[in-house]
């Protein structure tokens, strides 16, 4: 009997060794598995990184730097503006004579609803 009680005590240590193995393996996969998501996550940062830099690059080299594309876009305006003040100025006579002209020549006449009822 004391033999089988031996046989048992070291079944139990045997299952009890493996358990711990098996718990170990299974901290291995969990440490692996958080280790490669850390290491993909660090390799798509850094290709994020990287395709925001080519595409700094091509920006600046295709359209400019915004403070550039702000300057134009002032520049652009402002030569406009002097365009229209310069037709305002060329045609500012011309059109206050011709509003005057329309003002002074009144030619009295019947509303059509008025000719109507007559």
């Amino acid at each position: 009997m004391a033999s089988q009680s031996q046989g048992v005590q070291q079944l139990l240590s045997a299952e009890k060794k493996a358990a711990e193995k098996v718990a170990e393996a299974r901290k291995r996969k969990a440490r692996r598995l958080k280790q490669a998501k850390d290491e993909a996550q660090a390799e798509i940062e850094k290709f994020r990184q990287e395709r925001e830099r080519q595409f700094k690059e091509y920006e600046a080299k295709h359209l400019g730097s915004q403070d550039d594309i702000a300057l134009k876009i002032k520049n652009d305006t402002h030569i406009k503006i002097n365009a229209m003040n310069k037709q305002v100025a060329t045609n500012k006579d011309k059109v206050i004579e011709r509003i005057l002209q329309l003002v002074k020549d009144i030619k009295p006449e019947l509303h059509t609803n008025a000719k109507r009822e007559a």
